[in-house]
């Protein structure tokens, strides 16, 4: 069942964006060579806390993982890419850093990933996430009143495939509000045109990641980490996003982050800047 928010309770996941827009800009800030996975993870369960906040994923134990999850941050480190497990190792130069955090506020929880590259990067690295940066960008533009779910879908595959990756149909983007995964699914690829109608109230998570030269995953013993194929470093870009009346509005929008640049925008300046 999909549930339609009233603009009242979109402003209420709005101020739980906002709040994990801030955990987040901080983890980014503090990731450096040097530093521990988990002193990030103990980090952001402090702000958790103070904030009176709820952690989605503590105690989730969904049917593909080795359950319970016993952390509040999904923490990948360059071939691991979705439901990293915070472990205890210290972040070296050049390393891809994938961070993703889900919470509730006030019983309302939004979802949000971003990929950063510790000390030295390679271009090839910066390549990788730019690509789901512009996948999401394009994403969201599309995510407009009267559209379908197909539209963003197709956005990310055009994005992904026009830069020379793959995309993974196994995880993508889903409903959110109450809780953390509610319906629609939302493919990282698929056919414009098709599937459900964008509605007013509407909220998802839109979430492109990528492998680099692959589009199959592989679980660690962990049973949580999943991991490239064939070892290839990967990136992942995630933001929460309510359809209304008057467009898209991202509710986990970083400070951090620069103009929000429409789809077409960012494909131009990425294929400026990609090889």
């Amino acid at each position: 069942m999909i549930e339609l928010k009233s603009p009242a309770e979109i402003e209420r996941m709005h101020v739980t964006g906002q709040f994990i827009a801030e955990v987040l800009d901080e983890l980014s800030a503090r990731a450096a060579v040097g530093v521990n996975l988990l002193d990030l993870e103990h980090h952001a369960r402090h702000m958790i806390e103070e904030r009176g906040a709820v952690s989605c994923y503590w105690d989730y134990s969904p049917s593909f993982g080795r359950g319970p999850f016993r952390n509040v941050t999904c923490l990948a480190v360059n071939d691991a890419v979705l439901h990293g497990l915070p472990k205890s190792y210290v972040l070296e130069d050049g390393d891809v850093l994938t961070m993703d955090i889900a919470v509730t506020v006030d019983g309302w929880a939004a979802d949000s990933a971003m990929t950063v590259v510790v000390g030295t990067p390679r271009e090839e690295d910066l390549r990788l996430v730019r690509a789901t940066e512009v996948a999401l960008a394009a994403a969201i533009e599309v995510a407009q009143a009267g559209n379908r779910i197909g539209d963003i879908s197709a956005a990310i595959g055009e994005v992904c495939t026009g830069l020379g990756y793959k995309p993974n149909l196994e995880f993508g983007g889903h409903g959110i509000g109450r809780t953390m995964h509610e319906a629609p699914h939302v493919a990282n690829n698929g056919r414009r045109r098709h599937g459900m109608k964008l509605k007013p109230g509407l909220t998802i998570a839109i979430e492109p990641w990528l492998a680099a030269t692959t589009d199959q995953i592989i679980y660690d013993e962990d049973g949580w980490t999943l991991r490239s194929a064939d070892g290839s470093r990967t990136a992942h870009s995630e933001h929460t996003v309510a359809i209304t009346e008057d467009g898209p509005l991202v509710l986990t929008r970083r400070k951090s982050e620069l103009r929000p640049q429409t789809g077409s925008e960012a494909s131009e300046s990425t294929q400026a800047r990609l090889p």
